[in-house]
């Protein structure tokens, strides 16, 4: 029976990751890619460290398989956030079949644009006041 539900958990976390990679070679824009691969290769990572868990049922492997599982839940979903609200900001283009844009007039583009690194005070590139 274990031995099932070993198969069973690493199969599906193996046609996710599957998916995942499929979806970013078929996806059209950047935001459909990363929100395919967010969903998809976590559900998958996460079903394929289950199978793990299971295979060596051990106290510390399964602690040390949680971990990990909750790590990428919690990582994995703020890393897509936060690479398509730059995206959004560098102007990457939305596919033009998409419906609406909720981020319009949100994010001011030129300003972000336009701002310049800080200028060192000093000829010699030195930020340090002389005394």
């Amino acid at each position: 029976m274990i031995s099932i539900i070993i198969v069973v958990l690493a199969t599906l976390g193996a046609l996710f990751v599957l998916l995942a990679g499929i979806g970013i070679l078929r996806m059209p824009d950047t935001y459909l890619r990363m929100a395919v691969t967010t969903k998809a290769a976590t559900l998958g990572v996460g079903l394929l460290l289950g199978a793990a868990a299971v295979y060596f049922n051990d106290l510390s492997t399964t602690t040390r398989v949680l971990a990990i599982i909750v790590f990428i839940l919690l990582t994995a979903p703020v890393g897509a956030h936060l690479m398509g609200r730059a995206s959004y900001i560098v102007g990457n283009k939305l596919w033009e079949k998409s419906v609406m844009d909720d981020l319009e007039g949100k994010y001011s583009k030129s300003s972000v644009k336009d701002k310049k690194p800080a200028e060192p005070d000093s000829e010699e590139g030195s930020t340090i006041p002389e005394d």
